[in-house]
């Protein structure tokens, strides 16, 4: 493991501007933080360009470990002292271990039917917790659509806690871009409080897209067209969940219904 001490290592200075958006994409990188996301990352063989550690890691046996493992791959890695990482770090209490990783791009499988479409979902949050609920309840595709954040910054990573790696992500400038990859004859829903239609009461088992609209201004007049407003029907004078939950508690829905396909 090499040891860089000046904040002028070209290393650092790649990874430094891969904290804006721009630099990503144009790059094809991303950085990744924590042990976890970066075991993540590793075990579903994504390609490392860097990896930097702070020495009181090194010696943990779980990050020993994966450390030796990413030797054997070839991955480079760094020691960098805790201030060298934290110009790398967008959380308050840094956790030891970042990674340039390139963006992973899953291929969409062939016989895809069922698409999560974020439109204009602000909060990093809301967004990683959508894209966590979409891997895990089935969804095929998840699809950032315009005025949505950028699903590969590192708030985005860190709440989606390696979902990125394990289902696919295209992000969709235009609304042209995001029916590209609807298929024709599919139903598409767009959560609205204000929907009629029951999330329950639809057939989850058909083709179909789920559109989650922003939080603060809910889905946009793109989203509604030719989609069906469906709602989850509250008590206790709820008004209505965020984004996340309600997009979460459908998607369960769902699978549940796929679940008994036969």
């Amino acid at each position: 493991m090499q040891e860089i001490t000046s904040s002028t290592n070209p290393r650092l200075k790649l990874a430094r501007k891969l904290q804006r958006r721009r630099s990503r994409e144009q790059a094809g990188l991303c950085l990744l933080e924590g042990l976890r996301l970066v075991a993540d990352a590793f075990g579903a063989g994504v390609d490392f360009d860097a990896v930097f550690v702070t020495p009181r890691l090194v010696d943990q046996s779980d990050v020993a470990s994966l450390l030796a493992d990413m030797e054997k791959r070839g991955i480079p890695l760094y020691s960098v002292n805790e201030s060298l990482l934290a110009d790398l770090s967008d959380t308050v209490t840094p956790q030891g271990i970042v990674a340039i990783s390139h963006t992973p791009t899953l291929a969409v499988p062939a016989n895809a039917s069922l698409l999560l479409v974020l439109d204009g979902v602000g909060d990093p949050g809301n967004a990683g917790t959508l894209l966590r609920s979409g891997a895990a309840s089935g969804v095929n595709l998840v699809l950032f659509g315009p005025r949505s954040v950028d699903p590969f910054s590192p708030k985005v990573l860190r709440a989606g806690m390696g979902a990125h790696f394990r289902v696919p992500v295209r992000v969709c400038a235009t609304w042209e871009v995001v029916a590209d990859y609807i298929g024709p004859g599919w139903r598409r829903y767009v959560a609205d409080a204000g929907g009629k239609t029951p999330y329950d009461g639809v057939d989850w088992r058909l083709p179909s897209a789920l559109i989650v609209g922003s939080e603060a201004h809910g889905p946009s007049d793109a989203a509604n067209t030719d989609a069906l407003a469906i709602s989850i029907p509250m008590q206790a004078a709820t008004e209505s969940l965020n984004a996340a939950v309600a997009g979460s508690v459908i998607l369960f829905e769902a699978a549940r219904q796929r679940r008994t396909r036969l």
